[in-house]
């Protein structure tokens, strides 16, 4: 007698159900049998269809922790970035003579303006690269790595560079609704803050994604 896993038998991801590969209908990397198609077009049209089971998404605390992480990653490469910038910033000020011209001191803090933006320019572009780059490459950044998260797609696939640097991006309409688009992930039944709705991503347990959920012993 044989045992293990069968390579022919798959589970809907919706009802359980096994059966054979060819049976089911896949959307993707999900297979959905032929009782829970039409249910499963329906909920992809109104965008809440569930995503694959067996994962084990990331809470509210968890994910705030390793955002605390990449917060003091990026603020000690961008405090570097502003020294070098700011250094010599206010240099115009010390060279100014008592007395000096308006136009002398509109200079000043013109040129003084206009470093301040470019450091600003710098911190956000140095904080979109870093979210692009490690999360298309690694599929989580410093801070999820370090807790075992990842950022995938609904199905469990990878995060494209591009969806990463818009994700950065769509953190930013999460903070400026005081947070409330952070705390959506405390009560949403996939975990998911504003941004990962806006980019249909989720936040899962790393070891969640080691195996194939849809081959289980039979």
């Amino acid at each position: 007698m044989t045992t293990g896993t069968n390579p022919d038998i798959r589970y809907c991801a919706q009802c359980g159900q096994p059966g054979a590969i060819d049976s089911f209908a896949r959307f993707g990397d999900t297979p959905i049998c032929s009782n829970c198609k039409y249910s499963y077009l329906q909920r992809l049209r109104e965008g809440v269809a569930a995503g694959r089971p067996g994962f084990r998404y990331a809470g509210f605390w968890i994910r705030f922790v390793a955002s605390l992480i990449d917060g003091v990653v990026l603020f000690v490469a961008g405090s570097a970035v502003q020294v070098l910038l700011m250094g010599n910033a206010f240099n115009p000020f010390l060279r100014m003579r008592p007395g000096a011209p308006p136009e002398e001191t509109l200079a000043a803090f013109g040129s003084l303006i206009g470093l301040l933006g470019l450091s600003m320019l710098i911190s956000v572009a140095m904080a979109a690269c870093y979210y692009g780059f490690f999360v298309a490459r690694a599929g989580a950044t410093p801070g999820k790595m370090a807790l075992n998260l990842k950022i995938v797609r609904p199905d469990g696939g990878p995060v494209s560079g591009g969806r990463a640097v818009g994700r950065y991006f769509a953190t930013w309409l999460s903070s400026i609704t005081f947070g409330i688009g952070y705390i959506m992930a405390g009560v949403d039944s996939e975990k998911r803050a504003m941004h990962d709705m806006i980019c249909d991503t989720r936040v899962v347990k790393a070891d969640s994604l080691a195996a194939d959920p849809y081959a289980r012993p039979v």
